[in-house]
């Protein structure tokens, strides 16, 4: 479904983090983990990128977060005011959570978490029985998208645990530290072997981390991923020009 939104809010999540907001039309439905075309102009000038939606079908918005990586679409992105109207196209994609596991793992890492705060919010919106626990990397704790978010929510689920690690932190830093390894899951995921694990991030850490839970133990049939391309060292395949 293509169609036409108005920006109605632009929120900085972390200084190289954006969320933008859209009217969310009256008969438009997704599914939480689902993702959309983002479209900037039209004809041979046209930009496009597939963005997950961040928010859940629970809420009246629609919500896109992008890590500003320097790049055209990323300017676009930043240059987005309010009242703005652009193209969406979608929903699109199969990695999605309604609730339908009794315990899940999400494994994440940077921008990567937006199709699971999706479902994440989803959950606790409508009190799913799910025991969800999310262990969450980033490079600093000043760039932890969703943190704000993240945390309130843990507080409103008691079935959701939260843990973050961070691989270059400041001394400041209380909680976890490097690179999710297979004895942090162990430690940090009770009954980590029972669970199904949904897997979001840049395509190297999504091919890391599926390899380390198959190296651990887990059968292939337990694990779910989904792709974030454009984040690698030279941000190759960022736009998509069509």
């Amino acid at each position: 479904m293509k169609f036409l939104s108005r920006a109605v809010k632009v929120i900085k999540r972390t200084k190289s983090v954006k969320s933008i907001r859209f009217e969310k039309p009256e008969h438009f439905s997704y599914l939480p983990g689902q993702w959309t075309f983002l479209i900037f102009g039209d004809g041979p000038e046209r930009i496009m990128k597939p963005l997950s939606f961040s928010s859940s079908p629970t809420e009246d918005h629609l919500e896109v977060t992008k890590k500003l990586t320097g790049l055209r679409f990323s300017e676009l992105i930043d240059d987005l005011k309010v009242g703005d109207t652009l193209s969406l196209d979608g929903p699109y994609g199969s990695f999605s959570f309604l609730g339908e596991h009794d315990k899940v793992c999400m494994l994440s890492g940077g921008i990567g978490i937006t199709p699971l705060r999706s479902m994440i919010k989803f959950c606790t919106d409508k009190k799913t029985s799910t025991d969800i626990s999310l262990l969450y990397s980033n490079r600093n704790e000043d760039e932890i998208p969703f943190y704000d978010d993240l945390m309130p929510m843990q507080r409103a689920n008691p079935r959701l645990v939260v843990n973050m690690t961070i691989t270059n932190p400041s001394p400041a830093w209380r909680g976890l530290s490097g690179r999710v390894n297979g004895e942090m899951i162990k430690s940090t995921v009770p009954q980590w072997a029972e669970r199904i694990y949904y897997v979001s991030g840049p395509q190297p850490m999504v091919e890391s981390m599926t390899s380390l839970l198959t190296e651990i133990g887990l059968d292939p049939s337990q694990i779910k991923h989904e792709y974030f391309s454009g984040y690698n060292r030279s941000n190759a395949g960022e736009e998509l020009v069509g």
